[in-house]
């Protein structure tokens, strides 16, 4: 798990096969099935996890059950309730600040959407505070990596990538903290090139490969090469490689960003992204940062019933679906018909309050990327302008240069 390789379901349930009062094995079980999409039966694993835990477990096994109880039960309740679950994990952390699958699940990196708050801060003190129960320890540095990056710390950020990664060559979340570095300091080629490899070598046994390429896809999108996205999203990314969530918020979201940048002209082939997601987990999602990629993926393939329907949902669900997933939807009903200034007006008032759905800034962009594309389509060219001009103030990008010449003076 610590490691973000492939298996880790398969060996928990091993591990409760041979123990079946392993309470933690269940517990983490069910709680990859319900994040991770991994083939387990939640339900079960969780009552395992609770009886097990009941019968011979101590301080920590059952303060970690709570959370993973609670962190289910909010979110398949949709009573609002997911800070609840979200409390618990951080309670839970800073009585066992050593605890690495509690915190790799608090940390929206990778594999989980992490711990939500306001601002979305909450995560990243998390990292900080539980620094000295890991002593510079591998796995700790890499999560603090993705930290660093995410506050603007690019170089720091890089330098403790490349350290994690000194001590221990596999460690996904190292290699995905660096895929942001590259990324988010405009190094594009070599941002390109170097994951390209990683993926073909050493990534062969890494869990969650869509993301890894949907991370190469990013590159060869700021690059402008439109025809490499083709070839990547084929090869690497299309339905038959990549499968549920994963579908969802790599395959979509890359399809979405090339429509918006007119990277990929003509219909994106989505239908069959959403083919391959289950029905509920598209309309009924469990998080808001699900929620924001089935927005963006029923917005995609034109589905307007669809897009309403996952707005209800959104409405019932947790604070941060009804506050900001709600709101979202009905920008994009107004890109699907079209009204360009309300697109922009809603996309634009959306994006300070983008955090709260946990993931990355890199993840987050999709709608800025929409917010741009709607500028143009409303004729406001100066804003558009400004906005690219940020962007490449941030980081240097190829595409975004383009784009921006294509505005004129």
């Amino acid at each position: 798990m610590i490691t973000v390789r492939a298996k880790a379901a398969e060996s928990f349930a091993r591990a409760t096969r041979l123990d079946p009062g392993f309470a933690l094995g269940h517990a983490a079980l069910a709680l990859l099935g319900h994040e991770c999409g991994a083939d387990v039966d939640v339900a079960r694993e969780l009552a395992d996890a609770q009886r097990s835990v009941r019968e011979r477990g101590d301080e920590r096994e059952r303060s970690f059950v709570d959370v993973v109880t609670r962190r289910i039960g909010a979110h398949e309740a949709g009573t609002g309730a997911a800070g609840d679950g979200d409390k618990a994990l951080v309670d839970h952390l800073g009585r066992f600040p050593a605890d690495a699958f509690a915190l790799g699940v608090a940390v929206p990196t990778i594999a989980f959407s992490g711990v939500t708050d306001l601002d979305g801060t909450r995560a990243l003190d998390l990292v900080e505070r539980t620094a000295p129960a890991y002593d510079g320890h591998w796995f700790h540095t890499s999560l603090l990596a993705f930290v660093r990056q995410e506050q603007g710390g690019i170089e720091e950020a890089g330098e403790l990538a490349r350290a994690a990664l000194a001590a221990q060559p596999a460690s996904g979340h190292a290699v995905h903290a660096l895929a942001h570095v590259h990324y988010e300091s405009g190094e594009h080629l070599t941002g390109r090139d170097w994951l390209d490899g990683w993926i073909g070598g050493r990534g062969r046994g890494a869990v969650h490969r869509a993301h890894f390429s949907w991370h190469v896809a990013l590159h060869e999108l700021a690059l402008d090469d439109s025809a490499a996205v083709r070839r990547r999203w084929f090869a690497q990314l299309a339905p038959g490689q990549v499968s549920g969530v994963r579908a969802l918020i790599d395959s979509g979201s890359l399809l979405w960003r090339a429509r918006m940048s007119r990277s990929w002209t003509g219909r994106v082939p989505v239908d069959g992204v959403l083919d391959a997601v289950a029905r509920d987990l598209v309309e009924r999602p469990s998080t808001a940062f699900t929620a924001l990629h089935s927005a963006v993926a029923l917005t995609a393939a034109g589905d307007l019933p669809a897009l309403r329907r996952l707005r209800t949902h959104a409405a019932g669900a947790d604070p941060v679906q009804r506050e900001v997933v709600v709101p979202l939807c009905g920008a994009l009903e107004a890109v699907l018909e079209e009204e360009w200034a309300t697109a922009v007006r809603e996309l634009g008032g959306l994006l300070p309050s983008l955090r709260r759905v946990g993931g990355s800034a890199a993840q987050r962009e999709v709608i800025e990327e929409t917010l741009l594309y709607t500028l143009v389509e409303a004729g406001q060219h100066d804003t558009a302008r400004r906005l690219l001009e940020q962007r490449l103030d941030r980081r240097a990008s190829p595409l975004d240069r383009r784009r921006l010449a294509g505005l004129g003076l």
